[in-house]
């Protein structure tokens, strides 16, 4: 390419690289727009995000009871057969099916076998009263349940023929010695440490809590019980993101409400950097006078801000603050330094991009590979005929017909939406919604716990 092609082709391109047609006959010293790149979808703003998450390393390891929440950073492997032997899932009577052939076989009474006993071996003719857990003895291949048989003093009379293995749980059915009960990454449900518990284990290994430093700006901004000043709002913010974090198991260390300037911001965003994994904003994040969380991130580290093509929650800046000299944190530093991430100051938008950002953020930095949000398809009762070319999380509730309501004011700040609804539809970019239409629903059960 010649020197004046290449002069030619430069002029069609914007700051961002991306062409532009040229104009025929075009003054080249005339002004020119810039092309802004395209908005980024919500998959490809969390693949990027997802890629920068570092791995916590550390783990500890803790009271199975006190491991609620928590991620195991080792699997979790039974020593035991679950059930450890045969035993019975109803109260009855042990027995051999030959013994009964038909309905009405009278068989004596021999033995009793509660729950946490062993029997003996049951001799042909008898039965075994025996209750629910109680193990099966020797020779009984079935169990008959108490309602279709009848006592008569030291004998049964059993009123259905039974086949092998009736109502008997087989050892091992459930866990065999050796299988893996829990990989490495799960989070830990009650129901995943009942399990634990049920195989023995009294302690699990898990990743070290995530340490997470939270900060917010504004001069506008004020605590409840304090006066509003004129042009002052309260800081739902931090209740609301404090309280996220908390649901997460994370240790959060709180610098409160910063002032409006470059200095203060990049002093905190340094004593926050020391001995944390993640550095969380909400406010700031735009290109005004006023909105120093840009410049603080640049000089102190290196920073992405983010338009993403979604609604409410459109800016959202990503990058990382050096723990070393200010300016540090490059690509080759990211393990010396502190993940950070500026949410929008909306309160709406800052939940809604906690939800779909930092929550899997941090879920992924101890080592959860699915970090996905569950989506149920359910019925809209609700018209959507002004929709979005962004991709729209729309506020919703379950209704007495298992439909969802939309919430009348889908406004970024009407934090009353977050409280009265279940969860959200994700609707897609330019789509209306029809009532009877199946949309995709993101309940705030999965996404706030």
């Amino acid at each position: 390419m010649t020197a004046a092609a290449a002069s030619a082709a430069s002029r069609r391109r914007g700051l961002s690289g991306h062409c532009v047609p040229a104009c025929a006959g075009r003054d080249d010293n005339a002004p020119r727009m810039e092309t802004r790149p395209p908005m980024l979808t919500l998959a490809q703003a969390l693949d990027a995000l997802l890629a920068g998450a570092q791995p916590i390393a550390e783990s500890e390891r803790v009271d199975t009871l006190q491991a609620n929440g928590r991620v195991l950073a080792q699997p979790v492997a039974s020593t035991l057969d679950v059930p450890p032997a045969d035993n019975t899932s109803m109260d009855g009577y042990a027995l051999r099916c030959a013994d009964v052939p038909m309905p009405g076989a009278r068989l004596r009474v021999a033995q009793r076998i509660p729950a946490g006993h062993v029997g003996v071996p049951l001799e042909a003719g008898t039965a075994a009263r025996i209750f629910t857990g109680g193990l099966i003895p020797p020779g009984a291949d079935a169990v008959v349940m108490q309602e279709q048989c009848q006592a008569d003093g030291d004998f049964v009379v059993v009123n259905h023929a039974p086949g092998p293995g009736e109502w008997i749980r087989r050892a091992g059915e459930d866990i065999m010695a050796g299988a893996v009960i829990l990989p490495a990454g799960s989070r830990l449900t009650p129901q995943a440490l009942g399990l634990a518990a049920s195989v023995g284990q009294a302690q699990v290994e898990v990743v070290r809590r995530p340490r997470v430093a939270v900060f917010f700006t504004g001069d506008e901004l004020a605590m409840p019980g304090e006066p509003l000043k004129p042009g002052a709002i309260y800081n739902s913010n931090r209740f609301t993101l404090r309280g996220l974090l908390e649901n997460l198991g994370c240790e959060v260390t709180d610098f409160g409400i910063v002032p409006d300037t470059l200095d203060a911001t990049r002093d905190t965003l340094r004593r926050a950097a020391q001995g944390h994994d993640l550095i969380l904003t909400s406010g700031g994040v735009s290109v005004g006078e006023e909105d120093h969380i840009k410049p603080a991130v640049q000089a102190e580290g290196r920073l992405d801000l983010w338009q993403i093509a979604i609604k409410p929650g459109k800016p959202l800046a990503f990058g990382h603050v050096s723990r070393g000299a200010a300016g540090t944190a490059d690509a080759a530093s990211v393990a010396d330094s502190a993940a950070f991430l500026g949410l929008p100051g909306n309160p709406v938008s800052s939940f809604v991009t906690f939800l779909l950002f930092v929550r899997p953020f941090l879920l992924r930095m101890q080592g959860v590979t699915d970090v996905a949000p569950r989506r149920m398809p359910m019925r809209a009762d609700f018209d959507l005929t002004k929709f979005d070319r962004r991709n729209e999380f729309l506020r919703v509730k379950i209704n007495e017909g298992g439909g969802l309501d939309l919430f009348p004011n889908q406004s970024s700040g009407v934090l009353t939406s977050t409280v009265w609804g279940d969860g959200l539809v994700d609707n897609p970019p330019n789509q209306p919604i029809r009532r009877g239409d199946i949309v995709s629903f993101l309940p705030f059960a999965n996404l706030v716990a």
